[in-house]
C-alpha cells in the first residue's frame, strides 16, 4: 500500500478546485486531520471508495497491519458527515469501521474474546482522552475447518469487528479525527497481536494531494 490519499464521495479531493467549494468546511478540516495523523510503524494505509448513500459527505481509508510482508489484520475506516445533523448519531459526524484478522488458536479459544475485542476499541479511544457518543457494534468470531484436498490446513478462526461512534465535535464543529484514526490503528495492531505502541512508535503520515476529481 502507498501513503494514503483521500477522496471525497462527491468527487472533490481536498484541493482548491471548483468541486471542493461544495464540501462543508468542517468536513474538509476533519479530513485534513486524518491526513496529518501520527500512525505507528507497520500500518499501511490507502484511500478507498467511500459509500455514497450513508451521508451527504464521506471519506474512507483502508489499512493493513503488515509484518514480514504478511498481512496480519486489515480494516476500513469511514468518516461520515451530515451538516444537518443525524438523529441516530446525535451529531453531524460519524465514524464507521470494519476490522478483520485471523487469530492464533490460544486467543481464539478465549471465551471472553468478543468482550476483549470491544474493549480494545473503547480503550484505545479513552487512552487518548477522546469523548464520543452513541457507540454500537458487533464482534463476530467464525471458525474454518478444512476437508478433502484442503485437509492438511490447520483450522483457522477469524474475528470481525464492526463498530460506529459519534466523535465529539470541537472548535468550529470539527472532531479530532487524527486522534480517532490513531486509536483505530491501535485497535488494528492489537487485533493483529502486536504489543501496544509506545510514545516513540509513531510517525507523521502526510497524505498527498491530488488535483482534479477522481475518476474510477
Amino acid at each position: 500500500m502507498a501513503a494514503a490519499q483521500g477522496r471525497f464521495s462527491d468527487g472533490a479531493d481536498g484541493t482548491d478546485s471548483a468541486e471542493e467549494s461544495s464540501v462543508p468546511l468542517p468536513f474538509r478540516r476533519a479530513v485534513d486531520g486524518l491526513r496529518k495523523a501520527r500512525l505507528r510503524p507497520g500500518i499501511e494505509i490507502d484511500p478507498t471508495r467511500p459509500p455514497k448513500r450513508l451521508a451527504p459527505h464521506a471519506y474512507a481509508l483502508e489499512a493493513a497491519v503488515v509484518e514480514d510482508d504478511e498481512d496480519l489484520a486489515d480494516g476500513r475506516l469511514i468518516l461520515l458527515h451530515d451538516p444537518a445533523g443525524h438523529e441516530a448519531w446525535h451529531g453531524t459526524f460519524r465514524l464507521v469501521t470494519l476490522v478483520r484478522a485471523e487469530l492464533e488458536p490460544e486467543m481464539a479459544a478465549d471465551p471472553l474474546l468478543p468482550e476483549v475485542c470491544w474493549s480494545w476499541l473503547t480503550g484505545a479511544l479513552e487512552a487518548r482522552g477522546l469523548t464520543y457518543g452513541e457507540p454500537s457494534g458487533t464482534v463476530t468470531r467464525a471458525g474454518s475447518y478444512y476437508f478433502g484436498g484442503l485437509s492438511a490446513r490447520r483450522p483457522a478462526t477469524q474475528i470481525e469487528i464492526r463498530a460506529s461512534w459519534t466523535p465529539r465535535e470541537g472548535v468550529g464543529g470539527v472532531p479530532d479525527t487524527a486522534s480517532h484514526l490513531s486509536a483505530w490503528c491501535e485497535l488494528l495492531a492489537q487485533v493483529a497481536g502486536l504489543p501496544p505502541a509506545g510514545p516513540a512508535d509513531t510517525a507523521v503520515v502526510s497524505l498527498p494531494q491530488r488535483r482534479g476529481p477522481h475518476h474510477p
